[in-house]
């Protein structure tokens, strides 16, 4: 099968098809085969099934990865990921690798990486000090077995609470049920994480999780945030992000920016934003897409509520993501919640549930509130309290936060180190 070639600027987010020639990874590839910065003291090669074209985090984390490399000669990145068609595309000292595969079903748009004899090419021809796998289907497996065979350290970022996330909402009703599949996914988590060099997680609640799952070579990393696009914008901004999205232009506007999925616990938003709008005026607003998105719109509330599609444009996300006055993360299963970090880096503060990352740093940043998970009436009631406040003033306290201890450079600074060491490279 023929691929394209392409030229991307990850500064420029542009891309340019400059060529088309097979893909290297169908038979071996050829010693020809260009592999930009050949000599960099350390290299990584990144393979998760996680990265789609309206996914949010983790592509945010691996692009940011590849903008970290593209301005040090002496790191190379190597991205290997699904798409719709084969591709491979080199700019600054990354690589990304696309091979075709089908959607995992209900998880739009992620989709399944099957070309285990590409991916072991692909990390063949690129000889990358270490190997991050970011997500928990096949990928891990093959990869450590391409990694002994290669003598490359393989190492996880726990992205996905699959436990978590298996049992929350509808999959599993019956509390027996559910307790049943959280131990057998749990038991997974440690068969995949455990003979790991090291296992990487951005919270301290998924640090719990990996440690009752009898995972030990752990670390802590929370993520980071691009602080110059996702700043507060003046009110001429603020008003334009708002026209261009057909939003209020002169009402309170509470937000969900993600994916529109059972996990995300949108609906308690919805069970209970009838009291907050009676209440304060706020506005609720859901900006993405995915696979609940019917269901919500069916909800009684919905016709109260202003539903934005996925914005693609990471320039007027921010600005939209400004142009609130409270930012809503109700997921309980997220590993981080880089959304409602950029939020706060946007001047914008955070209504969190109680559980998962989120909870974490609105806390240590106060800069927002949490209520307990799931429960629609103590949502309302935080969102209520929370809107009698200065939100703008809670906006510089988060801004403050935000340039204080989430830059993406001090994040990748660490990372790296921890490559370096666990790879032993010098």
């Amino acid at each position: 099968m023929a691929s394209r070639v392409a030229h991307t600027s990850l500064a420029q987010g542009t891309s340019r098809v400059l060529a088309a020639e097979p893909l290297p990874t169908i038979a071996p590839p050829p010693s020809s085969w260009p592999r930009v910065r050949a000599g960099a003291r350390l290299a990584v090669a990144d393979v998760t099934e996680w990265f789609g074209e309206t996914s949010g985090g983790i592509r945010t984390y691996l692009l940011e990865k590849g903008r970290y490399v593209a301005t040090r000669p002496w790191l190379r990145q190597a991205l290997v990921v699904p798409g719709a068609e084969d591709a491979v595309e080199h700019d600054q000292g990354v690589t990304v690798y696309r091979l075709r595969g089908p959607r995992i079903p209900r998880q739009h748009p992620y989709r399944f990486m099957l070309a285990t004899r590409s991916l072991r090419n692909i990390i063949a021809h690129e000889r990358p000090h270490i190997i991050e796998v970011g997500s928990p289907f096949l990928t891990p497996w093959l990869m450590r077995r391409v990694g002994a065979e290669l003598g490359i350290p393989v190492v996880a970022f726990y992205h996905t609470n699959l436990p978590r996330l298996v049992t929350s909402g509808g999959a599993a009703t019956a509390s027996i049920v559910r307790r049943a599949t959280a131990h057998v996914l749990s038991r997974y988590v440690r068969a995949l994480h455990a003979p790991a060099p090291l296992t990487i997680a951005s919270s301290r609640f998924a640090l719990a999780d990996l440690a009752r799952a009898g995972v030990e070579r752990v670390a802590c990393l929370p993520l980071g945030v691009d602080l110059e696009r996702f700043r507060p914008r003046d009110d001429v901004e603020r008003h334009e992000a708002r026209r261009r999205h057909g939003l209020p232009l002169d009402a309170p506007l509470a937000g969900f920016v993600g994916r529109f999925a059972t996990e995300k616990a949108i609906d308690v938003l919805l069970d209970g934003w009838s009291r907050v709008a009676a209440r304060t005026g706020l506005r609720l607003v859901l900006v993405g897409a995915g696979p609940i998105e019917e269901a919500l719109r069916r909800h009684p509330y919905a016709a109260h509520v202003h539903f934005v599609p996925f914005e693609r444009d990471r320039e007027r996300l921010a600005a939209l993501l400004s142009a609130l006055d409270l930012y809503l993360a109700p997921g309980p299963v997220e590993t981080f919640g880089l959304s409602a970090l950029e939020a706060l880096s946007s001047g914008t503060p955070v209504l969190s549930t109680d559980q998962g990352g989120v909870a974490e740093f609105v806390t240590a940043s106060g800069a927002g509130a949490t209520y307990e998970t799931g429960n629609a009436h103590a949502m309302a009631d935080a969102a209520i309290a929370l809107a009698r406040q200065d939100l703008a003033a809670l906006g510089r306290v988060g801004r403050a936060y935000a340039e204080r201890e989430h830059a993406w450079e001090r994040v990748f600074d660490r990372l790296f180190a921890l490559y370096a060491e666990v790879a032993r490279v010098g």
